[in-house]
């Protein structure tokens, strides 16, 4: 990627990727059922994921997963904040960051002793996350 004056900010590669593979399924024979041609791509960085079966090469599908893992929200909202670091926008990518942790779409659940999913109280969850950031700044 390229920045106005034509710098190339960073590459994601494959290597940026672990990769897993496994049999496919449905449709598609003897070859399908005996060869491990499914592809599962996840970023490292963002954990983004991508998953492909839908062709019977297993580097066919490596690109597909790839392309798929790319085209994910998780990926772009991390790229577009990687962008702005890169470029000096840092502190308006945190500010950002934090906006969105601390919006009402963000709900932490843990399971309670019963195996239920239980929502956290928001200002517990706000205090330990306060707690980490002290304890890495010692």
């Amino acid at each position: 990627m390229t920045d106005k004056k034509g710098k190339h900010l960073f590459s994601i590669t494959a290597d940026d990727c672990e990769w897993s593979y496994s049999r496919g399924s449905g449709a598609g024979g003897q070859k399908r059922n005996k060869t491990s041609s499914a592809v599962h791509c996840k970023h490292k960085e963002s954990g983004a994921i991508g998953y492909s079966q839908e062709g019977r090469s297993q580097s066919h599908n490596k690109q597909l997963a790839f392309k798929h893992m790319s085209e994910t929200s998780t990926f772009k909202t991390w790229l577009r904040l990687r962008i702005a670091r890169e470029l000096g926008h840092e502190a308006e990518a945190e500010a950002y960051a934090d906006k969105e942790v601390n919006s009402d779409r963000v709900c932490v659940e843990v399971h309670d002793e019963k195996g239920r999913w239980k929502e956290v109280d928001r200002e517990y969850w706000q205090q330990e996350a306060a707690c980490a950031e002290e304890k890495d700044t010692d």
